[in-house]
């Protein structure tokens, strides 16, 4: 069976390569890990660049979670424009009013909005969506998970319904041979997904594209971190 990547998504990666988000080359990761491709959400730094980014996102948690949702949550750093951006987004395309809202990495102790939350306080009874740009080994949810169960009077008060990475790299997270978004959604019990994956980057710059961008040389360099590092 054949299926066709959304349109939306093949923009995305095409708007990716454009900001210079998405680079091929040759990097070291936080794990240490020499791969031939890194993705940096800090690259969006126009308004425009975040307004398109915002929509991208929208338009993919809309298709994996629908509407019912009540707040964004961005973890501190990077995931705090992702969270407004998408907020914005949302209400735009959708129609959908959905608070944002963050960690912060140090306790506020003074002023009407103290504490360890920016932007909306999340009670009993939210339904919550993570929004992340990327994740390699799913440290951060280990940050931030206990930081919104904290909001919470009753356990599990709080519904975490899911969370949304940019680009799901497809790769083994540390000491696993699942995803780190597998390992994420296993651990939490909840749904993860992305806006696209390494997959279908591949596909559509190299497979379906023109390869320019994905060389010969550069599939073969692809290949080669998949075999070693790549989920099964």
């Amino acid at each position: 069976m054949i299926i066709f990547m959304e349109q939306y998504k093949k923009e995305f990666i095409d708007f990716m390569i454009e900001c210079q988000v998405l680079k091929f080359g040759s990097f070291t990761l936080k794990s240490g890990r020499q791969s031939p491709f890194f993705m940096n959400a800090g690259s969006y730094i126009s308004g425009s660049q975040l307004k398109r980014l915002g929509e991208y996102y929208a338009q993919a948690i809309h298709q994996a979670f629908g509407d019912d949702i009540d707040a964004f949550f961005g973890p501190a750093y990077k995931g705090i424009p992702l969270a407004v951006a998408t907020a914005i987004a949302y209400s735009n395309l959708y129609g959908k009013e959905i608070k944002y809202c963050a960690d912060r990495k140090e306790l506020k102790d003074h002023g009407a909005d103290k504490g360890g939350i920016l932007g909306y306080n999340l009670k009993d009874g939210d339904k919550v969506v993570i929004i992340e740009d990327v994740t390699t080994s799913g440290k951060s949810i280990e940050e931030v998970y206990p930081k919104i169960r904290a909001q919470e009077s009753t356990p599990n008060g709080i519904n975490i319904i899911g969370e949304i990475v940019s680009l799901d790299r497809l790769e083994k997270a540390p000491d696993s041979e699942k995803s780190a978004l597998e390992v994420i959604s296993q651990t939490y019990g909840f749904k993860t997904c992305s806006i696209v994956t390494m997959k279908d980057v591949i596909e559509h710059l190299y497979t379906n594209g023109d390869k320019k961008v994905i060389t010969e040389e550069l599939k073969k360099e692809l290949d080669a971190y998949y075999d070693q590092w790549g989920v099964k």
